[in-house]
């Protein structure tokens, strides 16, 4: 009688192994001496007394997410490089809106069947992310379930925290009418809106990952793949440099329509200019393969914005003084709070 084990059940532990010792380098290159626990550990170590040292009345920011079916790209491109930065991006951009500085990532990489070799290109991207970001990625759990994936799939998913001083969290409570709103360029698609962007692509379009569109200057697959860019280097020199942001918010899943009124108080909305920024080509060629209304593309996609920033008139100047000392991206005035429902109007 053949004999029936783990690996046979669809589960190699071997290969669990082995991914483990191809991500360990990576994973502790963004170690630092807060954290206490080696790669391996049941559970994360790391130390708050820096913490409590820095801060007088120190708040954890806490925030999960993925890369949703943008995975699924990867996938077809067999390039799975950067899909970890993506995930350092989606958590990271969530809780810095809240003036949070992030501290500790861990990571969920979930599939049918383990490919060593797949699980580092996904961890170094990660862990290059969060170098870049001083985060420490202090554990993850890499779950290997035949049956509940298809073959070849992935499941990528974040847990970030970070720490605020309670007085000093942006909330949006100040925000009023006459307030100025301005928008941070975004890459493209970001990590929002890939089961509309695949089915417009592959299915309507019927291109494939390497057809080459001259509207894009790049395959379908290489614009999909853009990384997901991360604000935090740029948000934290904002508040090192005292700019009074009054509130912020990541243009995520349900585009700029439903992502600002998220920060408004009542009586405050939203217009916006949709002309005050360059767009994207991605976008104009979905928008064509899909003939969606503008309305329903605002909702779907950033459609180029990837982080709103709203301050008060008098800080206008400093904003874009220190955007552009700091950084090489570009800073748009883009629309205005004026008083009315919590909504965003587009004009």
């Amino acid at each position: 009688m053949k004999k029936v084990d783990y690996k046979a059940a669809g589960v190699d532990i071997d290969a669990g192994n082995a991914a483990v010792l191809r991500i360990k380098q990576h994973v502790e290159s963004t170690f630092n001496p807060a954290v206490l626990t080696p790669l391996g550990s049941f559970a994360a170590m790391y130390d708050l007394q820096n913490i409590f040292n820095d801060y007088r009345h120190p708040v954890l920011v806490q925030s999960i997410d993925g890369v949703g079916t943008k995975i699924m790209v990867a996938q077809m491109m067999q390039k799975f490089d950067t899909i970890g930065m993506d995930l350092v991006s989606a958590t990271t951009n969530d809780i810095v809106v809240l003036g949070a500085k992030p501290l500790t990532l861990l990571d969920y990489i979930a599939n049918d069947h383990l490919q060593p070799d797949i699980i580092e290109q996904i961890v170094k991207g990660m862990a290059e992310a969060c170098k870049e970001n001083n985060i420490a990625l202090v554990g993850g759990e890499t779950a290997e379930m035949p049956g509940t994936y298809r073959q070849n799939e992935h499941d990528l998913v974040g847990i970030i925290t970070g720490v605020v001083e309670k007085d000093k969290a942006i909330l949006g409570k100040n925000i009023k009418p006459n307030d100025i709103v301005f928008g941070l360029p975004s890459s493209g698609l970001h990590t929002n809106g890939y089961s509309l962007a695949r089915k417009l692509f592959f299915e309507v379009g019927q291109y494939q990952v390497d057809t080459y569109l001259p509207e894009l200057q790049k395959s379908v697959g290489e614009a999909l793949l853009v990384p997901h860019l991360n604000y935090n280097r740029i948000v934290q020199f904002l508040l090192q440099e005292k700019i009074e942001l009054k509130g912020m918010a990541h243009i995520s899943g349900g585009g700029l329509l439903e992502n600002i009124p998220r920060i408004l108080p009542p009586g405050c909305q939203v217009e916006i200019n949709k002309n005050a920024w360059p767009s994207l080509p991605v976008f104009n060629v979905l928008q064509h393969l899909g003939k969606q209304p503008v309305a329903e593309m605002y909702r779907t996609f950033n459609m180029g914005i990837g982080m709103v920033l709203i301050v008060s008139p008098d800080q206008v100047a400093r904003l874009e003084t220190a955007v552009q000392t700091f950084s090489k991206l570009a800073l748009y005035q883009i629309g205005e709070v004026m008083a009315g429902p919590k909504q965003v109007r587009m004009k």
